[in-house]
């Protein structure tokens, strides 16, 4: 099971230091490594999310993952509070290339240089 984080903890430091934003793409976890990417999959609507751990928890038995207000809204289960998830450990890299490892990126780059 999923839960999310509820607005009222916008700005706080997570475990990792970091603060946590509502919007973030975040979550917490229990036990796996800070800055793990984590693909996030509601059973019930078959919609999924990428996170990123950014602090530790759920403290709830049977909660697996506590997701930021963004992830939950993107799985659509805010009205819910809860639901029934399966997490996929991502390898790094997995979620998606950076914008600076993108080929076009790093043209623009190439071209803003030589026009200094």
């Amino acid at each position: 099971m999923a839960s999310f984080y509820a607005q009222q903890h916008e700005g706080h430091r997570t475990a990792s230091g970091a603060p946590y934003h509502a919007e973030g793409m975040t979550c917490a976890h229990r036990t796996l490594p800070f800055g793990t990417m984590l693909r996030v999959i509601d059973l019930d609507s078959g919609r999924s999310v990428v996170v990123k751990v950014t602090d530790r928890g759920p403290f709830v038995r049977g909660r697996i993952v506590d997701l930021s207000l963004a992830a939950a809204r993107s799985l659509g289960m805010v009205s819910r509070g809860v639901a029934r998830v399966r997490i996929e450990r991502l390898a790094p890299g997995a979620a998606g290339p950076s914008p600076r490892a993108h080929p076009a990126a790093a043209l623009a780059r190439s071209a803003e240089m030589a026009a200094r």
